[in-house]
């Protein structure tokens, strides 16, 4: 090893050795395995290794197995959203006000958010609206009756926002 004994403005005396560590690489080291080369053994660093033979114990007893909803009508092709049952609207005019869209759509239920998105550069509506309301009769009652309505003089197209896929 070498040393360096640098003297600062206190006249005090720094020793700066060179230190050799054990760690040098400057890799994250949380996902990383090594072998020990003394018992030949697989050192295994970061989460999920304490016991290599360990099942998942999220899933005990129901293997997997998650409950589905319904609601108490059918949904058809149409699938609910976490909260749920999100309109799609399009055709919305760019001079459209907020309550002018609530008010349409309450009409055939409570409306639980409404979604009307702005331009960044105009300031105006997009042109679309997303409605969730919280029943799916409500939801279907406000697509079979608007599709095809105008609203402020221009024709909007109102469907569900999200549809199930189909099996593969």
């Amino acid at each position: 090893m070498s040393s360096v004994i640098v003297t600062n403005r206190a006249d005090e005396d720094v020793d700066f050795e060179d230190e050799v560590t054990d760690n040098t690489d400057v890799t994250d080291e949380t996902d990383l395995t090594e072998v020990d080369k003394k018992s030949k053994r697989k050192k295994i660093k970061g989460r999920g290794f304490r016991e290599s033979g360990a099942v998942d114990s999220r899933y005990d007893g129901r293997s997997g197995k998650f409950d589905s909803y319904q609601d108490g009508k059918q949904a058809g092709p149409n699938q609910k959203s976490v909260e749920g049952w999100i309109v799609f609207a399009t055709g919305i005019h760019e001079e459209a006000q907020e309550d002018d869209v609530y008010d349409l759509f309450a009409e055939y239920g409570e409306v639980k958010q409404l979604q009307l998105n702005l331009d960044r550069r105009t300031g105006y509506v997009k042109g679309y609206a997303l409605i969730e309301y919280e029943k799916y009769s409500e939801a279907e009652d406000a697509v079979k009756a608007l599709n095809g309505t105008e609203l402020l003089e221009r024709k909007i197209s109102v469907s569900f926002a999200f549809k199930k896929r189909g099996k593969k």
